[in-house]
């Protein structure tokens, strides 16, 4: 197993990764309708609540996602072949890994990507423990920046890279595109991908996904204050605001807020953001998509759909696009 020889790529970007925190944040409370990036929710503790997001009865994808993992994994496995280097954007705890690998024949390396460092190389060594043959190359970064993979001593015959969890959906569909050309770029020649992606259903079953009973939802938006308290010296006062979660037709995507329950001002370092009584600040987008409108998207970005799985209720699916 191989856990250092990106840890010099993950200091490099960890010493900016506050600098663009304060900047993300600052830049998104100016907007009219404040907004925080996504991306900023996975902090170590963020990215633990996701866990126990996927776990929750309400939160149909991740339990069905893998559910088709393990039914469709070993035909997965064939299409992909032998001497794969397996690259993993937002690996987060590699449980749905776990059930490719299972599979996969002689895979030449993993490479799992992740923006929280602790959680990544938890996860990695935990994994490596696991598969004590499989060669390990995490990398700590923002994998819609420029990722450099390490370079392999052994032959790859491909480059496959693993993107579930439906995280396509958290970015509007031109953002969408652009991410998709570039892992085309990346998985290159003969290349392929292997992705999550949410499909239209019943609102109901939407808005109940990410607003569940025990709040484990709310905890995981409501974090983000936490964290901008912590790193960027600010003084939200968390009862002050609450998650909400609601579906828009319009955009065909679950739309997450954290909402102000009173008029407030509220200081990020020497900055001061008014907040009215209900105001809203956007915390993230999950796009649901049809078999036919994400094919359209996956084809503008540089990829054929060679294989798509789904659960019998076609609440989601698993495809394979290739370059």
């Amino acid at each position: 197993m191989v856990l250092n020889m990106t840890r010099t790529i993950a200091q490099v970007e960890n010493r900016s990764s506050t600098d663009t925190f304060r900047l993300d944040v600052l830049t998104g409370l100016c907007q009219p309708q404040k907004v925080t990036p996504a991306k900023h929710l996975y902090d170590e503790y963020g990215s633990q609540l996701f866990d126990q997001i996927t776990e929750l009865e309400e939160y149909y994808p991740s339990r069905t996602e893998t559910a088709i993992m393990r039914e469709h994994g070993a035909e997965m496995a064939r299409q992909i072949g032998p001497g794969c280097l397996l690259i993993e954007y937002g690996s987060g705890n590699s449980a749905k890994t776990r059930v490719l690998l299972d599979h996969l024949s002689e895979p030449a390396g993993y490479v799992p990507i992740d923006i929280s460092e602790e959680h990544l190389h938890n996860s990695a060594e935990i994994l490596g423990n696991e598969y004590p043959g499989l060669r390990i190359f995490p990398i700590a970064t923002d994998f819609t920046s420029n990722v450099e993979l390490p370079e392999i001593d052994v032959p790859v015959r491909r480059n496959v890279v693993y993107f579930p969890g439906s995280t396509i959906g958290n970015f509007k569909p031109d953002t969408a595109r652009k991410l998709l050309a570039s892992i085309a770029e990346l998985a290159g020649k003969d290349g392929a991908l292997l992705l999550g992606v949410d499909l239209q259903k019943s609102v109901d079953v939407l808005e109940a996904a990410y607003n569940d009973a025990r709040g484990v939802t709310a905890a995981f938006t409501l974090n983000m204050l936490t964290r901008i308290n912590r790193e960027l010296d600010a003084d939200f006062d968390l009862a002050n605001f609450e998650h909400i979660a609601i579906y828009n037709h319009e955009r065909h995507c679950v739309e997450l807020f954290i909402v102000s329950r009173r008029d407030q001002t509220v200081r990020v370092g020497n900055c001061q953001f008014h907040f009215a009584a209900g105001e809203r600040i956007l915390t993230e987008r999950s796009h649901k998509y049809s078999l036919a409108g994400f094919a359209e998207l996956a084809r503008s970005a540089g990829f054929d759909v060679a294989g798509v799985w789904m659960d019998e209720n076609q609440l989601f699916s698993v495809q394979y696009l290739t370059v």
